[in-house]
């Protein structure tokens, strides 16, 4: 801790200036193995990491897989119908019971889910392919085959370790260390910030998964700000959520809630949408939303990395798998009613949302790898905020709360809103 103690003093120096004195963070947090490390420990072993929304496994059998901090984890919906979250380290030698591409080992009764990414699968238990270990879908050992002369080894020592997680608007989470409070005591504020979008009932729809060449944080800053609007996404998101116009509410204890009006023009087009029935602006539009739920998207994210928008039409959420400083797995979804996937348009409605889903993705792909190039650069210094990074600043005092051992809000004033009036 004493090697970090000087990115510690000059994140904790910048997030105590106002906003309009704000600056960037050193790029030692964002290129350091000791620096990530610690986020590692005290960040997200510590906290609540989403790996899973419950439309991912609707059926017993039913499992996503996922490295996380090291650790190979599945999410598998149990005979029972609970969702849990097991260890796919085999109690036995340590063997990966479903290694990267197990749907082509011999040995496995697992079976890729047909057109969706290779973290999918189904199978009616959990197979060993290294010494036919076998293991139920809630991860009690099963068989055990040639074990017994094992002098004291009992079948009922062997399962698979369970994590700690829990379902949260159909996102399953987990938790690591163990001892993580309540994900819902936590979050109160954005769950009724999100309830009328009953994400918990949404479908997964579009899913795709990336290998990415920056840090973590480069992708939280990324996700939240708006003002790359104006160059990033100049074609695509400018014309619709004009930068200038973007604005973030005071601060949570444990999330950020970020508010992208759209334009005049495009507000009318979704109510004239809202009225046909039809899907002139995305998906179709969702009804029963609260005021705004119409008018503009909401950004969130809930610390340590969830990350999620609600639209007019459809939610957003990133699972991010950092990987260590400078790179990190990421799982892009995009989630819609099942009323939506059940029109007959929506095959044509879902290619054209994919593609241009695909575009601003791809904007953000080359502007992160390009930023984390420029953080390892001897030329660089940290930089000033405008005001419309303040989720960016609220992010690091996020970090600068936890490198004192609190939260936000807990020693210093919330920073105010800056709702537009």
């Amino acid at each position: 801790m004493t090697q970090l103690a000087p990115i510690f003093d000059a994140i904790r120096e910048a997030c105590d200036r106002p906003l309009a004195e704000a600056t960037t963070l050193p790029g030692e947090a964002y290129t350091r193995d000791d620096f990530h490390r610690w986020e590692r420990r005290e960040l997200m072993e510590a906290g609540w990491m989403a790996l899973a929304h419950v439309s991912q496994l609707p059926e017993p059998g039913d499992f996503v897989t996922a490295e996380l901090l090291g650790e190979p984890l599945v999410v598998v919906r149990g005979k029972d119908g609970v969702v849990r979250v097991l260890s796919r380290v085999c109690p036995h030698r340590a063997m990966d019971i479903l290694p990267p591409g197990y749907a082509e080992g011999r040995l496995t009764t697992a079976e890729r889910r047909e057109g969706l990414p290779e973290s999918c699968g189904r199978s009616r238990f959990l197979l060993c392919p290294y010494h036919s270990w076998t293991f139920d879908l809630d991860g009690r050992l099963r068989a055990c085959p040639e074990m017994q002369e094992a002098e004291g080894f009992h079948r009922d020592d062997g399962g698979l370790r369970e994590f700690r997680s829990e379902v949260w608007h159909g996102f399953v989470f987990v938790n690591l260390d163990g001892d993580a409070g309540p994900i819902d005591k936590a979050l109160g504020e954005m769950s009724r910030s999100i309830a009328a979008w009953r994400v918990e009932e949404m479908e997964v729809v579009v899913q795709r998964e990336w290998d990415c060449a920056f840090d973590w944080k480069v992708l939280v800053e990324n996700f939240m700000e708006s003002y790359h609007h104006l160059g990033a996404h100049r074609r695509t998101l400018q014309p619709l959520m004009p930068a200038r116009d973007t604005w973030t509410e005071e601060e949570h204890r444990h999330f950020v809630h970020a508010h992208l009006p759209y334009t005049e023009a495009y507000r009318e087009r979704i109510a004239a949408s809202l009225a046909a029935g039809d899907a002139s602006t995305g998906f179709p539009v969702l009804e029963g939303l609260p005021p705004g739920g119409h008018s503009h998207w909401h950004l969130y994210l809930a610390h340590p990395a969830f990350l999620f928008f609600t639209g007019h039409d459809s939610c957003a959420w990133y699972r991010v798998q950092p990987e260590g400083p400078g790179r990190m797995k990421l799982l892009t979804c995009l989630l819609v009613p099942k009323s939506t996937t059940q029109r007959d348009d929506f095959p044509g409605i879902l290619e054209r949302e994919t593609q241009r889903l695909l575009d601003f993705h791809l904007e953000d792909m080359e502007a992160c790898s390009a930023v984390q190039r420029g953080l390892g650069s001897r030329a660089w210094k940290p930089g000033r905020l405008s005001h419309l990074e303040m989720p960016v600043w609220l992010f690091h005092r996020y970090l600068a709360a936890r490198s004192r051992g609190v939260w936000p809000t807990d020693d210093r004033p919330p920073a105010p809103t800056q709702r537009r009036r």
